[in-house]
């Protein structure tokens, strides 16, 4: 079952989801090295992290423009990717870098770098789509550029 997304004003977030979004920034800006360093910085419990660390993302309302990188976790199989990018293709996003890892015990890493144009679809349409790809398990927004 593909998982629905929510727009929701920063002000109704609890307290902990917008620390743990703050840990994974330190994280991704190497400003901490360890998930502890990032939790005790932010003020919350590891357990709290790990509990939502995929769960939650900071997303700014998008426009052409737009760079979006995703990272996908695919099983290891002819086609799959092939998939992906034709529904990047569908939802009319221009596609700027690829990387795919080499695949452990059935499964791959892809790392996508969109382009959101004036006609691509909204973020929760090229999300859904992508989750609802045969072979896709798990996606996650990890970069932003020109929000």
């Amino acid at each position: 079952m593909a998982a629905e997304y929510y727009v929701i004003r920063k002000e109704a977030v609890p307290p902990v989801l917008l620390r743990v979004v703050e840990a994974n920034r330190l994280l991704a800006s190497s400003r901490a090295k360890t998930v502890a360093e990032a939790t005790e910085a932010v003020g919350i419990s590891r357990s709290s992290f790990y509990k939502f660390k995929d769960d939650i993302e900071e997303f700014h309302a998008g426009a052409a423009g737009t760079t979006l990188t995703l990272t996908l976790e695919v099983d290891d199989r002819t086609g799959v990717l092939s998939d992906i990018l034709k529904v990047i293709a569908q939802v009319h996003a221009n596609i700027l870098t690829i990387h795919q890892s080499i695949p452990m015990n059935g499964v791959a890493t892809v790392s996508i770098s969109i382009q959101i144009l004036e006609d691509t679809d909204h973020y929760q349409e090229i999300l859904s789509r992508l989750e609802a790809t045969e072979g896709v398990h798990k996606i996650r927004v990890t970069g932003r550029q020109g929000m």
